[in-house]
C-alpha cells in the first residue's frame, strides 16, 4: 500500500509578478509542496491566511501598503507560521531589514536572484525546496509587542549579573547538571568560548550575545549557518545592540578577549599551533561551510580543558561531535533545551552523545556562562 505523501501549504508574498510565477513553478515540482495562495503584499495575505491555513509563509522585504516587517510581526501576533523572507535585498543598506525580520518572528532568510530571470531560479530550485521541507516542520511562539521600558541598558545590564546567583537558584527552568563521569573534571579557568547555531540561531545568537558585559573576560567564536550574501548583515545586526566587538576572523589574528569573531564567509575556522585563526576552504563537512565540528574541534584541541562550547537551535548534527571533543578534554559543555529551540535537532545530537553536560533554555544559556567564567568581576 503506497504511503500517503503529506503535501505542505505554502502561502507566497510579493508584490512582483514574475516572481510569483517562477516561485509557483518552482515549488510545483515537488510533489510534497503545494502553494495554497499568493499575495501582492502583507495586508492582502493576512486576510488570506485564516481562509488557507498555509505550513509554511514565504514573503519579500519591500512591498507597498504593508512590507514584509510589518507582516511578519503581524502574522506572529496573530496566526505564528513558519516565516522564509525571499528577497534580494543583501546590500548594505538593506541587511538590516532583514535581520529585523528574523526578530520579529521569521525563521529564515532566502537570497532571491538578483537579476530574476527563470534560469537563475533554476540554480536554487532544490535548495529553496529543501528550505520549505525543513520550515514545515518548524514549531514557531507566538509573539506580544509591548513598549519597551528605556532604562539605561548599562543598568539593566548590571541588575541582570548582580542577580544571577539569585535567578539561577529560582528559576525552575534550568536543568540540572548532567553528570558525564567518563570525561575529566572541568576546569575552574575557562578562556575560550565556542558557540555554534543554524536555523533559528540568529535569534539564538543575539538572546546570549546582548546579555554579556562589555568587561566579558574572554574571546567568542561563533559558527552560524547562513545562506551566502547574509553574513555581514548579521554581523552589523547583532553589532547594534551588543557591548562587545564583533570581528570576522582573520589568518594569522589572535583572538583577542572580550571580542567576538565569526569566520569568513563560506570559509571554515580553526585554530593553530599558536592559537591564532587559520581561514580555510577545504571540503564543506556534512554541507557545512564553516563546519561547526571543525571550528569546535579545533578550540578542544589548543585549549583542551579551558575551553567552553555552546551548541544551540539547527537542523541536522553539525556541532554534535565536536562538542564532544571538548567535553573529552574537560571542557564545559551546553545544549539548548527542546522547549526553546527552533529545531532541536543539532542539540538533540550532541546531547545523544552524552556531550552536553547542560541543558538550558535560550534564556538561561548566558546565565550559566557568566555564573561559571565568575560573576564576581562583574560586580
Amino acid at each position: 500500500m503506497t504511503k500517503k505523501i503529506k503535501v505542505i501549504k505554502v502561502l507566497v508574498v510579493d508584490d512582483s509578478p514574475i516572481a510569483l510565477i517562477v516561485l509557483k513553478r518552482i515549488f510545483a515540482t515537488s510533489p510534497e509542496i503545494e502553494v495554497v495562495g499568493t499575495a501582492k503584499n502583507g495586508l492582502e495575505a493576512l486576510k488570506l491566511i485564516p481562509q488557507v491555513q498555509p505550513d509554511v509563509i514565504c514573503t519579500d522585504l519591500h512591498m507597498a501598503s504593508m512590507n514584509g516587517l510589518e507582516f511578519t510581526r503581524e502574522v506572529m501576533h496573530k496566526y505564528a507560521r513558519p516565516i522564509l523572507v525571499i528577497s534580494s535585498s543583501v546590500q548594505e543598506h538593506d541587511t538590516q531589514n532583514v535581520f529585523q525580520l528574523l526578530e520579529a518572528g521569521a525563521v529564515d532568510v532566502f537570497p532571491k536572484p538578483q537579476t530574476g530571470f527563470t534560469s537563475d531560479y533554476d540554480a536554487i530550485k532544490q535548495e529553496l525546496i529543501n528550505k520549505i521541507k525543513i520550515l514545515s516542520g518548524v514549531k514557531v511562539f507566538t509573539r506580544h509587542y509591548h513598549h519597551i521600558n528605556t532604562v539605561n541598558r548599562e543598568y539593566r545590564q548590571q541588575l541582570f549579573v548582580r542577580n544571577i546567583q539569585h535567578k539561577l537558584a529560582k528559576s525552575p527552568s534550568v536543568s540540572a547538571p548532567q553528570t558525564i563521569p567518563k570525561y575529566p573534571r572541568l576546569s575552574k579557568i575557562i578562556k575560550i568560548l565556542a558557540i555554534g547555531a543554524s536555523t533559528g540561531g540568529p535569534q539564538a545568537l543575539k538572546t546570549i550575545l546582548n546579555n554579556l558585559p562589555s568587561t566579558f573576560p574572554i574571546p567568542i567564536i561563533c559558527v552560524q549557518h547562513i545562506s551566502n550574501g547574509f553574513l555581514n548583515g548579521l554581523v552589523n545586526w547583532l553589532a547594534n545592540e551588543c557591548k562587545l566587538p564583533i570581528k570576522i576572523a582573520i589568518s594569522g589574528e589572535l583572538p583577542e578577549a572580550g571580542a567576538i569573531y565569526f569566520p569568513p564567509e563560506d570559509h571554515h575556522l580553526e585554530l593553530d599551533n599558536r592559537g591564532k585563526f587559520f581561514c580555510s576552504k577545504t571540503p564543506a563537512i556534512g554541507g557545512h561551510r564553516p563546519s561547526i565540528t571543525v571550528t569546535f574541534n579545533s578550540v578542544a584541541n589548543f585549549y583542551g580543558s579551558s575551553a567552553t562550547g555552546v551548541l544551540l537551535t539547527g537542523m541536522g548534527r553539525d556541532g554534535a561531535d565536536g562538542m564532544q571533543a571538548i567535553a573529552q578534554a574537560g571542557g564545559l559543555t551546553i545544549a539548548q533545551d527542546e522547549a526553546s529551540s527552533i529545531i532541536f535537532g543539532m542539540p538533540k545530537e550532541a546531547i545523544a552523545l552524552g556531550a552536553a553536560q547542560y541543558i538550558l533554555s535560550i534564556n538561561d544559556i548566558s546565565h550559566k556562562l557568566l555564573n561559571y567564567i565568575g560573576k564576581s568581576r562583574y560586580n
